[in-house]
């Protein structure tokens, strides 16, 4: 059955061929993504274009499809892993030719927290939308944001919680940022099911985000907002 699949992948011209790497995203087909990538590179396609053209542009649909409640967080982790795969083909390629990345984020949920699938499918989206992302994973003490954020040199700080118990430690990594003098370095985005903006505004938070499409469309507006700032000044 593969390889009747490979051959008709490879028969398609590359505008079909990138219509149908969005459709096999959307369905969480991972060896036909890997395929797809190796026949675009094959055919000369740069790494960065195939990255901002065949998969963002194919999460993006799976973004807003999981933001309209067409999609469910199951069919989004499918979709993200399918993109994975071919991430891992153009990752190495990328480096090569230095090409330009979104941002980075650093990304982790908060001290005491263990609860980590809100977390993994922001990590997820982030990297589909072109973000690379650094996971500090579960039940991080502030040190673990602030030292990989300034070792990472990171633009995003990303923090979550689904206990209320943990909710005020996201206060705690903003006000030792401010009292290092480094909160203006980073934008600092907050999420989990117990938050809402009130209290996103009320710790000094950048933003809420209501889930992991709300974090990619929040964190593509305020990193583009950064980068503008920087170069005015």
């Amino acid at each position: 059955m593969a390889e009747e699949d490979d051959l008709i992948l490879s028969e398609l011209d590359d505008d079909e061929l990138v219509q149908q790497m969005f459709d096999d995203l959307y369905d969480g087909l991972k060896p036909e993504i890997e395929e797809a990538v190796n026949i675009l590179l094959e055919r000369g396609w740069e790494p960065y274009d195939i990255l901002t053209k065949a998969l963002v542009g194919g999460m993006t649909i799976v973004g807003n499809d999981f933001r309209d409640g067409i999609l469910f967080v199951p069919e989004v982790l499918l979709a993200a892993n399918a993109m994975k795969g071919g991430m891992a083909i153009l990752k190495p390629l990328l480096v090569e030719t230095g090409a330009p990345k979104m941002g980075k984020m650093v990304i982790g949920t908060v001290k005491g927290d263990i609860h980590d699938i809100g977390k993994n499918l922001v990590s997820m989206m982030m990297e589909g939308a072109g973000f690379e992302v650094v996971d500090l994973g579960i039940n991080n003490p502030v040190e673990n944001y602030i030292d990989t954020a300034k070792a990472e040199e990171a633009d995003i700080v990303g923090m979550s919680a689904l206990l209320t118990t943990t909710m005020p430690y996201m206060k705690v990594v903003i006000d030792t940022m401010i009292e290092q003098g480094i909160r203006d370095d980073y934008i600092v985005l907050v999420g989990g099911a117990p938050l809402n903006e009130e209290f996103g505004k009320a710790i000094g938070a950048d933003a809420y985000c209501r889930d992991a499409a709300v974090a990619v469309e929040t964190a593509k507006l305020l990193v583009a907002r950064k980068h503008n700032r920087m170069s005015a000044g």
